[in-house]
């Protein structure tokens, strides 16, 4: 099966995990425009859920995705003169999500896709996986948000070793540069993922998200002291914390609602 970004809030068990699956896979999950208005679709009806703990995008088949579809770009589409910067429109939408993000890194990720994956809050990969950005390869200048994300988060001498060589970089390494969180044997992918989401899901998820929104403003130089103070006494008078603090006392697992 082939077509556009599947997604599946995954609700039956309660575990409050939405789940994309770019779903291209004989065509290694290459994305093409009609892929990223169905994205941009998903992530505005994840943003005003707050019954989602978590997101897991993940891929079909053996590769995470290929990235963009370049064919769109030398066909020079009239579409795509008319919206530019759909790409990075629906990377930025990725990133500004409220609850946190999880790359499930089935396979190997190259070019926009990797700026895809690092728009996540955590990217879990398999050994055998690489990474390849070959923008230098094509005569490309990279998008200015997708390299001020990768020097927030890897700093300025990883982005230019991803950007400049334009190399392939495999899993161990991406691992000792921080691009990685994680890596596993591939029988081991969802176990891993199951864990994390399950740490997520577990938590408080007002702090959860209003930390998240904190620690995002700090990377980015865009720090702003009041907002940061009033998520600071949302959560304070919370029921979250009243409960929080009673399971403690109890000892038993916490009940939270957001609220």
């Amino acid at each position: 099966m082939s077509g556009p970004p599947r997604l599946n809030l995954n609700r039956p068990h309660g575990d409050g995990v939405a789940r994309i699956t770019l779903d291209r896979a004989s065509h290694l999950n290459r994305l093409h425009r009609e892929d990223l208005h169905a994205l941009m679709a998903h992530f505005a009806a994840l943003q005003s859920d707050p019954a989602v703990r978590a997101l897991v995008i993940t891929g079909s088949g053996r590769t995470f995705s290929s990235g963009f579809h370049l064919g769109e770009l030398v066909e020079g589409a009239a579409a795509a003169r008319d919206d530019p910067k759909l790409f990075e429109r629906a990377v930025q939408a990725l990133q500004a999500l409220p609850m946190p993000t999880i790359a499930r890194l089935n396979g190997s990720v190259y070019g926009g896709a990797t700026d895809l994956a690092l728009a996540c809050d955590f990217r879990v990969g398999v050994h055998g996986m690489e990474l390849r950005m070959p923008a230098a390869r094509l005569g490309l200048h990279y998008y200015a948000s997708g390299l001020q994300r990768a020097v927030e988060r890897l700093g300025p001498s990883t982005a230019k070793r991803l950007f400049l060589l334009a190399e392939a970089v495999p899993a161990a390494e991406l691992l000792r540069l921080g691009w990685l969180d994680r890596l596993v044997e591939p029988h081991g992918l969802d176990a891993e993922i199951d864990a994390l989401t399950l740490a997520l899901s577990s938590n408080a998820p007002l702090a959860v998200r209003a930390m998240k929104a904190s620690l995002d403003e700090i990377a980015g130089g865009r720090a702003d002291p009041q907002a940061m103070n009033d998520r600071e006494a949302r959560c304070a008078a919370s029921a979250d914390l009243r409960e929080g603090l009673a399971a403690y006392a109890e000892r038993r697992p916490p009940r939270f609602t957001g609220h």
